[in-house]
């Protein structure tokens, strides 16, 4: 489901719709699951779930030819169009209506050329405009990359050589290369079934390799692979290139943990580890390095995008105490020194007892609010708040378009199932952080107006007397997927 918020002055409109793929149809019309689950395929449960899957594909109770994924993982804007996305299947395009409603269009093949399936973590160069993206699969090739021209077109497949399938789900652009990961968590059905495990299998024996591949390549001929110690990685905030170096700035598991996250040992979750960190792949001595900038568990990070594949010098994340829930939201500034005697680099943050995420989610009152948090400052007073009807669930990732940027010429904001993010224009929005504006302005200036939630320039230029009192808050009426958009009004909590 996608979760939109439309912000105009003032005011802030709020709608939920479920992105219509061919998979939801289907079910809709069995009224009942049919498809499986990721989560199912574990031990002799999972193999029954695949062989279900191969029957019901084979009889045509089922139909995958216009795909059978969720459309629930990110969003990403390309091309004149909003694309969801979920790294099994194909992207979804999503229109944003006039008054900042949801309406899916269908599947996107790019003409056809697109056979494989297309990565929930796509980049866009901000300066070409070109788009880039790759796949990952269980049968040869395992990875493919693809690059998109700024008009939308889809170039032939680059095949990247790995000997094994994994489960790839970020990769890293600079202005010049791709960084592919070539981590051992392996797909592995016949241990699935003989060891009880989860279908992808973490090897605490393997090295972790990274591929640095020029960007415009037409084969793999001229990767150059580089080793580190043992790790997962499931996102990467930025890269760039610093003289004969590529620099990656990134979220480092130790053990990704899957089986415990699929519900086995819950309590091993409290030696969850997953920290900030930086590695460098020097491209003529072939020496890779790394070193750890945070002292928490972090992930979900953002940057700015105006600098995506360019150096900068913020990252914003979300404070994780095990691999599903977080608590609080951080700051980093990559240039500043780290206190004497520390390696680890920490700036602003919001601990547990101050949390104040895009998307409070206020379980006991089964409430969410949207909370704008100035960038620059990290407060934990909100620069304004906003109640929704109901209480959206914990998902993944957000976004924001822009009213310029946008087709749609519309202000408003979508988030996919999460905790969410605002922006003076269309915000969109799949979970935990956001990325920010198109301008190639001071890295800072349009997160510091209000932050990994807001670009504020409404709040900024127009930001009206410091309220007397206590701030009036407006109640709602909730529903789960609206028939028509909610209205809400932005509330002012505190001004500088």
């Amino acid at each position: 489901m996608i979760h939109g918020m439309r912000i105009k002055d003032g005011k802030a409109a709020y709608v939920s719709r479920f992105v219509r793929t061919s998979r939801l149809k289907q079910e809709e019309f069995f009224g009942g699951a049919k498809f499986m689950k990721i989560g199912d395929l574990k031990g002799l449960f999972g193999l029954l779930m695949v062989s279900m899957q191969i029957l019901r594909l084979k009889t045509k109770v089922l139909d995958k030819s216009y795909g059978f994924g969720t459309g629930n993982t990110s969003l990403i804007y390309h091309n004149g169009k909003l694309l969801a996305l979920q790294e099994a299947d194909k992207p979804y395009v999503v229109k944003v209506m006039e008054d900042g409603d949801l309406q899916t269009l269908g599947l996107l093949d790019y003409d056809k050329r697109l056979k494989h399936p297309f990565t929930a973590h796509p980049k866009v160069d901000p300066f070409t405009g070109e788009m880039f993206t790759f796949g990952y699969s269980h049968e040869p090739p395992y990875v493919t990359y693809r690059v998109i021209s700024k008009d939308g077109v889809m170039h032939d497949p680059v095949p990247i050589t790995i000997s094994d399938p994994i489960m790839m789900h970020d990769f890293a652009i600079t202005e010049n290369y791709a960084v592919f990961l070539d981590l051992p968590l392996y797909f592995r059905p016949k241990e699935m079934v003989k060891d009880k495990k989860y279908i992808f299998t973490f090897d605490a024996t393997k090295k972790a390799r990274f591929g640095v591949l020029p960007r415009y390549a037409k084969d793999d001929l001229l990767i150059k692979w580089f080793e580190l110690p043992n790790c997962f990685i499931f996102h990467n905030a930025n890269a760039w290139e610093e003289e004969d170096e590529i620099v990656l700035i990134t979220c480092r598991l130790q053990d990704p943990g899957l089986d415990v996250a699929n519900g086995a040992v819950k309590e091993k979750l409290e030696k969850f580890v997953d920290e900030l960190y930086e590695m460098r792949f020097n491209m003529k001595t072939g020496v890779a390095s790394q070193k750890k900038l945070s002292d928490c568990a972090v992930d979900f990070p953002r940057v700015n995008e105006s600098y995506t594949g360019r150096k900068q010098r913020y990252v914003y994340g979300t404070i994780l105490n095990s691999i599903a829930k977080v608590t609080g939201i951080v700051k980093f500034d990559l240039q500043a020194e780290p206190e004497p005697g520390k390696r680890k680099i920490k700036l602003e943050g919001m601990s547990k007892a101050s949390l104040n995420l895009a998307l409070v989610d206020l379980v006991q009152r089964l409430k969410s609010s949207v909370n704008v948090i100035d960038a620059k400052t990290m407060s934990a007073d909100p620069v304004a708040v906003v109640e929704l009807p109901h209480r959206v669930p914990y998902g993944f990732h957000a976004f924001f378009v822009s009213e310029s940027t946008s087709s749609a010429r519309t202000f408003g904001r979508i988030v996919m199932n999460s905790t969410q993010k605002i922006k003076k224009h269309i915000l969109v929005t799949h979970n935990k952080t956001n990325s920010f504006s198109n301008n190639h302005w001071d890295e800072d200036a349009r997160l510091s107006r209000a932050c990994l939630i807001v670009a504020g320039e409404d709040l900024a230029k127009r930001r009206p007397r410091k309220p007397q009192g206590q701030a009036r808050k407006d109640s709602h009426a909730g529903r789960p997927e609206s028939s028509h958009i909610s209205q809400g009004q932005l509330i002012p909590s505190s001004w500088n």
